[in-house]
């Protein structure tokens, strides 16, 4: 194997080689060519692409509307975890699963809700929302604790029925 110089890499460079002649197709034939694609990247266009390791998560959840957050609140009859979360946050994005998680161990317990602080502003900044993910806990309509930051879904069962017990 010859060493690589920069006089080897001139003279290759120097060196004419031999191309074929390209054929130029025509305007009509380019635009009305078909796309040529692999099969993977057609079964993905087509929506029916094998699932795929850390995919996105379907949570169901049951959406209701009311007028206002406090008619929300009054109307509850379990205490209310309200995650205020965004759609451009990590670590809100990595808590759905845990969410629906805690939803479903502690559903004889807590009613779990979700609000965009970049849709209903005037809630976040009521509640004074800095950091994101927040959870509240309210019961009987006021706050009664608050945690921030993605946690584990043990860890955040823990803490729920902690303030739980606590506010008794």
């Amino acid at each position: 194997m010859a060493a690589l110089t920069t006089a080897n890499v001139a003279a290759a460079l120097a060196t004419p080689t031999p191309t074929p002649a390209l054929r130029r197709p025509s305007a009509v034939a380019a635009r009305w060519a078909p796309l040529r694609c692999s099969p993977r990247a057609l079964r993905l266009r087509r929506g029916t692409a094998p699932p795929r390791r850390g995919a996105a998560l379907r949570v169901q959840a049951k959406k209701e509307t009311f007028s206002s957050f406090d008619e929300l609140l009054e109307k509850s009859e379990k205490p209310l975890l309200v995650d205020f979360y965004a759609t451009w946050c990590g670590p809100c994005q990595y808590m759905v699963p845990i969410l629906q998680e805690v939803s479903e161990k502690l559903s004889d317990k807590i009613q779990v809700v979700k609000i965009d602080t970049e849709k209903y502003t005037s809630i976040a900044s009521r509640y004074r929302i800095e950091a994101l993910p927040t959870f509240i806990i309210f019961k009987d309509g006021k706050p009664c604790y608050r945690f921030e930051g993605a946690l584990p879904a043990n860890q955040m069962i823990e803490q729920i029925e902690n303030a739980l017990s606590v506010t008794k």
